[in-house]
């Protein structure tokens, strides 16, 4: 008799897993439209713009080659993974399989390894070249473990992923896209950031004599002629950003927006004074990038206080909430 109920039992067991396990098999979330929660198997196409040429790679993988190429290996590891969570979600927002729009500049890809176009990424040898040989694998750990870590987690706004801006150096205050851009972003409102002043660029200068600024701003701008009819004709700032950056400002007879300026002369940032010394025009920076969103220094900043990944990115990208890319 109990040989009976054993196998009645034992049954019953496959009548009900068997199938369950077969339905497990077909969850929608391991489907090429839904990936698994490992994120294994997800390709991101890649534009290698110093090869010009695409080529498909893991997700995770291209992950690791971006913060290397965009943060100091150096920095802690809780930056590190901060930076993984940002650049993650920046290039999970513009992949197709996501919904994204893909590389406007190259149809055929995702994204761009050109910093103007996309985000910086470096591949083994690059960083080897970079790094040295000897310190190439300590450094590939330390980023693959911030990576690893991190897995599958990108930043979202009311559900939707997060344009995930960041930048080097904030110079004390983060900038509101709206003064750059013109469009007001919700999670990205310039706040304090105290915690960048370590880096190496966080005070710049460059200086121009009055020809080799004539000869970057152009012959409309009237630079020689300003400044034979004295110093306060020469440069005069229109407006500034709420967080302190020149906005607007005249040289000459030309009125240029600041972040003009910083391109055609090679600013750090667009938070600059400038003064006269004899026959030169010396123009003094504070922070380095555009400065909206996660400024990096500023994230290694609030690490070294003990700060984890998660407090820092929903510091700079408020309101925001972490949420896993391939499921939950």
């Amino acid at each position: 008799m109990r040989w009976i109920i054993s196998g009645i039992v034992l049954l019953g067991l496959l009548l009900i897993v068997i199938p369950a396990i077969m339905v497990r098999g077909w969850d929608f979330r391991s489907s090429p439209s839904r990936p698994a929660k490992t994120g294994d198997g997800v390709m991101i196409t890649v534009y290698l713009h110093d090869q010009g040429k695409s080529m498909d790679m893991n997700l995770e993988e291209y992950v690791k080659g971006v913060v290397a190429a965009e943060m100091p290996a150096e920095f802690d590891l809780e930056a590190l993974k901060a930076q993984a969570v940002a650049g993650r979600t920046y290039a999970a927002r513009h992949m197709r399989m996501y919904g994204g729009a893909g590389s406007p500049q190259h149809p055929e890809a995702d994204i761009s390894t050109d910093p103007r176009e996309g985000q910086a990424w470096l591949g083994e040898q690059a960083l080897k070249k970079k790094w040295g040989t000897l310190n190439y694998h300590r450094y590939w750990s330390k980023i693959s473990r911030a990576v690893e870590e991190t897995g599958g987690m990108v930043l979202t706004y009311k559900g939707e992923m997060i344009n995930a801006l960041f930048h080097s150096t904030s110079g004390g205050q983060t900038e509101d896209p709206g003064e750059i851009w013109g469009q007001q972003i919700p999670y990205l409102k310039s706040i304090s950031c105290p915690w960048d002043q370590k880096s190496p660029r966080y005070k710049g200068q460059r200086e121009f004599s009055i020809g080799e600024l004539a000869d970057l701003l152009g012959p409309e701008a009237g630079v020689v002629t300003a400044a034979q009819n004295g110093s306060n004709e020469l440069v005069n700032v229109v407006e500034k950003t709420a967080s302190g950056r020149v906005k607007k400002v005249r040289i000459g007879s030309k009125i240029f927006e600041g972040t003009a300026v910083r391109e055609k002369l090679g600013l750090y940032s667009t938070n600059f004074t400038w003064r006269l010394d004899g026959d030169k025009i010396i123009f003094a920076t504070t922070g380095y990038g555009h400065g909206v969103g996660m400024s990096q220094y500023g994230a290694n900043g609030m690490a070294k206080e003990g700060k984890g990944y998660k407090e820092i990115l929903l510091y700079f990208y408020q309101g925001t909430e972490l949420a896993n890319v391939y499921g939950s």
